[in-house]
């Protein structure tokens, strides 16, 4: 027990850190740094800092590919790894599909993806 009653406990270890990532144009012509809590989707931290290019029709549930980035600038192995959902739905994608290509829901905010630049393509729907 909590001491509450409720016999939950709560781990808020690490909610308030920040991690800066960045949302860069196709063509490298326009860069948004935003700051966004660990464990927020880089879908999220791109809604909640009103960055354009970023639709999110589904709100994160994997069911519409309209957060659609490409990873290339991004390492590797701070991405988890790509379910069959999400690789499904990027068939779907407006823009092309590239290698690097994620859906941004997926993705978590993490230390690792500190100062990671996410591209956004030039279509979403």
């Amino acid at each position: 027990m909590d001491g509450s009653g409720t016999g939950l406990k709560l781990d808020i270890r690490g909610m308030d850190e920040k991690v800066k990532i960045v949302f860069q144009s196709v063509d490298g012509d326009r860069r948004i740094e935003v700051a966004a809590p660990a464990g927020t989707s880089v879908m999220e931290a791109a809604i909640m800092n009103n960055v354009g290019g970023i639709e999110a029709e589904c709100g994160g549930a994997c069911v519409c590919a309209t957060c659609h980035v490409y990873c290339d600038l991004v390492a590797p192995e701070s991405l988890p790894e790509q379910q069959v959902d999400e690789d499904d739905m990027l068939d779907m994608a407006a823009a092309e599909r590239r290698p690097s290509s994620r859906l941004s829901c997926q993705i978590k905010l993490s230390r690792e993806l500190d100062g990671a630049v996410f591209i956004l393509p030039e279509a979403q729907v």
